[in-house]
């Protein structure tokens, strides 16, 4: 197989899980953008956090919603809680590294709040304690995991909302996981503006 076939296949690839994945996850993800909108608009914000790729995707979420998405809007309370390296490498020093997220919850994060929490796997054990955390303080959470949702599938409380990829492949994952990511912010754009 030459390289442009295997690029070929990528797209394939993507396009099927993309597609497999549709109907699974767009009832959740409706509620998910709902749940966020509630929050935004009575003050409160949304921490997002994850590992790797899935730390440049929390990046990325808090970014369209504190800028803009692709509307002209005032800047809504998103925060990263994997930008501080400050803070990270405190935490990971003094504590243990499964702590990064879970003490800036505990510091940042209010009643009425939402954390979105992002683990391809579904097992990450700072994500799960940033859960836990969350719960602890009254906040909701959507949770973005792959293959078979991990140990967080079965730590979400009923108000809690999991949206996770039906797929093996971790690239397939990521993939979805920022197109959720976009339809997220169409849809509280699409509330905000009240075109829904």
């Amino acid at each position: 197989m030459n390289l442009s076939d295997r690029v070929f296949d990528h797209f394939a690839e993507s396009i099927k899980a993309k597609q497999d994945n549709q109907e699974l996850l767009a009832e959740a993800t409706a509620a998910a953008i709902e749940l966020m909108f509630a929050a935004l608009v009575n003050d409160g914000k949304v921490l997002a956090c994850g590992n790797g790729g899935s730390a440049a995707d929390a990046q990325h979420f808090a970014a369209e919603l504190v800028g803009r998405f692709e509307m002209e809007r005032m800047g809504l309370a998103g925060i990263a809680l994997t930008t501080d390296t400050s803070a990270l490498t405190a935490i990971a020093n003094d504590y243990d590294f499964n702590r990064v997220f879970s003490k800036q919850v505990e510091a940042l994060g209010r009643s009425g709040d939402v954390l979105l929490a992002i683990s391809t796997s579904g097992n990450s054990a700072n994500i799960i304690a940033a859960i836990e955390a969350a719960h602890e303080r009254d906040m909701r959470v959507v949770a973005l995991t792959g293959k078979d949702g991990g140990k967080i599938a079965h730590l979400l409380q009923d108000q809690d909302i999991l949206l996770n990829v039906a797929h093996q492949r971790t690239a397939r994952i990521q993939e979805i996981h920022i197109l959720l990511i976009h339809a997220i912010c169409d849809g509280i754009d699409q509330l905000l503006m009240g075109n829904v």
